[in-house]
């Protein structure tokens, strides 16, 4: 059980939304932050908000985030962004008194070619995926920051990895979102205008793993409630971050196949294969997550249903 008051930044998104969704079924307080109430990036705002509220916890989920295609035309807002929204609230954190906050990482800070399953270990002993390069180095930024207060003034500061993730309050844009959701918004507009085909980037060959973000917000409350000693036994000295995911990949073009399926798409599927296939493989090892005793409970098939579901209502 978490204790005190939680101070949940970026709690407008997809992750942050899940997040306070899991505080409130377990009874905790909590104060909601949105961008709209704060600007992360601007730090007297972000002193300012510690200084008007009484927190005991902290959870960074807010973050400039998108796809590839997102990331790769906007490379300098995505590193600007996330080292200014991340910085400013782990350090007004640690100078308004909090000893512990949880960091929302990204799969993508491991290398492109990591052994797979990616264990935590991974993290910078290779060369980046160049098509996300400046999100993971920002997001490396924030796990080594949290690393560096734990070690320097013994705060208690953890980081989670989770892969890839989908689910209620997702962002289905044409140009900023994940492939779940963007895939979800084109096999529906193709259902509805009878388009003959979908177009998909790459070969559809890369295999990829995607967890629900419920899950995830209850794997990051099962983190913050583990004890400090018994979170040792897991994690190498001075290193509090923890990978989250399923443990099971599919390549793309299953995914595909999946979505079309759920939204009720009866043309053909075309693979695109002059536009980028990104990482071959990204599949983490979640022993240590599940070593706390944590499991993914939501299946692909009935989160994706609830998705689309989702995109729906976003849309009606």
């Amino acid at each position: 059980m978490i204790s005190g008051n939680v101070l949940v930044a970026g709690a407008a998104g997809m992750v942050g939304s899940a997040i306070c969704r899991a505080l409130g079924r377990v009874g905790a307080s909590y104060f909601p932050v949105t961008r709209q109430d704060v600007d992360f990036r601007d730090r007297r705002a972000v002193d300012g908000l510690f200084a008007e509220t009484i927190a005991d916890n902290v959870v960074i989920a807010a973050a400039r985030v998108g796809g590839i295609f997102a990331n790769s035309t906007q490379p300098a807002e995505f590193i600007f962004d996330n080292l200014m929204i991340e910085a400013n609230i782990i350090d007004s954190a640690y100078r308004a008194g909090i000893s512990k906050l949880l960091f929302l990482g990204s799969s993508c800070i491991y290398p492109k070619f990591a052994e797979q399953p990616i264990a935590e270990e991974s993290l910078l002993t290779g060369n980046l995926e160049p098509t996300n390069e400046a999100y993971a180095i920002a997001k490396i930024a924030g796990i080594k920051m949290c690393e560096a207060y734990n070690k320097q003034a013994g705060t208690d500061y953890r980081s989670v990895m989770p892969t890839n993730l989908y689910g209620p309050g997702d962002n289905y844009s044409a140009e900023q979102s994940h492939v779940i959701p963007g895939l979800i918004r084109r096999f529906h507009e193709a259902k509805q205008t009878g388009e003959p085909s979908v177009t998909v980037w790459g070969s559809g060959r890369p295999r990829r793993e995607f967890l629900h973000v419920d899950d995830l917000a209850e794997a990051c409350l099962l983190v913050m409630a583990t004890r400090k000693v018994d979170f040792e036994n897991v994690t190498a000295p001075d290193r509090y971050f923890v990978n989250v995911g399923t443990g099971e990949d599919i390549t793309i073009s299953e995914l595909a196949d999946a979505i079309k399926e759920v939204v009720g798409f009866n043309g053909e599927i075309i693979q695109d294969t002059s536009k980028p296939d990104g990482t071959p493989r990204k599949l983490l090892n979640v022993r240590r997550v599940q070593s706390l005793g944590w499991r993914a409970a939501i299946g692909l098939e009935s989160g994706l249903k609830e998705a689309y579901e989702d995109f729906l209502d976003s849309v009606a």
